[in-house]
């Protein structure tokens, strides 16, 4: 059985430009006016959008650079830089939601009046911006980039929202605490949704079995095969976000292996989504002799 490659680049490569391109238009014009009032939360959040341009700048780089062909140092390619750039996406969010609480802090113990109209506007062309953005990566979160950007852009969305939320609130009430007691309550949104990515791209970078496969059932499917007498040395680990791999030792008996282990491949493929399989064949040995057996 043929690889089957990684297509996301060209099926998310356009999502990638247009929100780049839009978010990047946004972060110019939040900041231009988070000056012309000397708005903090407006400054803040479009840092915080300049952090998550960055981050679609690279998830969409490391997924382009997952397609490319093997090399002679780097025989699987460069499928892994996936699962280092969806690693270094959630940092990117961390930071960024500390910049956010610290932003808050400041507002706390010193609020600054800012006028409502301006805030409110701005913030509606961000939350249109920014949910849409994230609504294009919505299918398609079983790869860690993928489900990295829609993070970024829902967390965009949902500061904008507390944003436009404050400057409604001090517009009609003066009540300026609103704003940051709405921004730890959204970091807090951030975070909780932010663990599961960094969990999940540790996991990966260490060769952990994806979250998605359970060994025990692998290795039982694989015993269970008519003509396999013994399943050892399995290893299950992700060679990109979206790409697993399988190597094992089966001991068969002579004369059945070729479409034995192609069938095995196919099945893996249906059953479990493994892509990449290699098994080692060990003959098998008659019942009075000793059969090797590694681990």
């Amino acid at each position: 059985m043929g690889h089957n490659h990684n297509h996301t680049s060209k099926n998310y490569g356009k999502a990638f430009a247009i929100g780049i391109g839009l978010n990047t238009l946004y972060v110019a014009v939040e900041a231009f006016y988070g000056f012309a009032v000397n708005s903090s939360a407006l400054l803040a959040d479009a840092g915080h959008n300049m952090s998550d341009v960055f981050s679609l700048i690279l998830a969409w780089a490391a997924i382009w650079i997952s397609t490319k062909k093997p090399s002679g140092k780097y025989t699987y390619g460069l499928r892994k830089s996936t699962i280092l750039a969806s690693l270094f996406n959630g940092l990117l969010i961390i930071i960024a939601s500390g910049f956010i609480l610290w932003d808050a802090i400041q507002k706390i113990q010193n609020p600054i009046e800012i006028p409502g109209n301006t805030i409110m506007i701005v913030a509606s062309i961000g939350l249109i911006v920014n949910t849409g953005t994230a609504l294009m990566f919505m299918k398609g979160q079983d790869d860690l980039n993928i489900k990295g950007a829609f993070l970024h852009m829902a967390a965009d969305a949902g500061v904008t929202l507390a944003v436009l939320i404050g400057g409604l609130v001090m517009k009609y009430t003066g009540a300026f605490w609103v704003d940051p007691v709405l921004s730890f309550l959204i970091v807090g949104v951030i975070l909780y949704g932010t663990w599961g990515l960094l969990s999940d791209s540790v996991k990966l970078a260490i060769d952990a079995v994806p979250e998605k496969i359970d060994l025990n059932e692998v290795k039982h499917f694989l015993e269970k095969i008519e003509c396999v007498e013994e399943v050892h040395d399995l290893h299950i680990w992700a060679m990109s976000t979206t790409e697993t791999a399988l190597t094992a030792h089966l001991v068969i008996p002579n004369g059945c292996e070729d479409q034995l282990l192609y069938d095995i491949r196919e099945k893996l493929h249906d059953m479990f989504e493994i892509t990449h399989t290699t098994l080692q064949v060990e003959k098998g040995w008659d019942d009075d002799q000793y059969r090797p057996y590694n681990n």
